[in-house]
């Protein structure tokens, strides 16, 4: 069984920085940060497989960098340059499982990202 509890979330003024942790507990494949602001659909965030490969979504290239501690089993997101629209709940995810995708069929409870202009 697969156990995800993020942390780190919080209030920052844009341009800042925040960095959320994920940590996990069970055997991980794959791992993703996603989010979901009000009235939004939820979004992948940024990603990161077994092999250490990452990948970002275009909104946050640049800005975002995910980062795994294979020893702590522990998932890292450090946002930088932070702008109001990063405002959302963010929510870690992950398998243990590979089907030509992540099928992310576990997930956190979510750590709240506000970005104040």
């Amino acid at each position: 069984q697969v156990q995800l509890l993020e942390s780190g979330g919080g209030s920052v003024q844009a341009g800042g920085s925040l960095r959320l942790s994920c940590a996990a507990s069970g055997h991980i494949y794959c791992m993703g940060w996603f989010r979901q602001a009000p009235g939004k659909e939820r979004e992948g965030v940024a990603h990161i497989d077994i092999k250490g490969t990452a990948t970002y979504a275009d909104s946050v290239k640049g800005r975002f960098t995910i980062s795994k501690d294979y020893a702590k089993n522990t998932l890292f997101l450090q946002m930088n340059a932070l702008e109001s629209e990063d405002s959302a709940m963010y929510y870690c995810a992950a398998d243990y499982r590979w089907v030509g995708h992540c099928p992310y069929g576990f997930w956190g409870q979510g750590t709240q990202v506000t970005v104040s202009s």
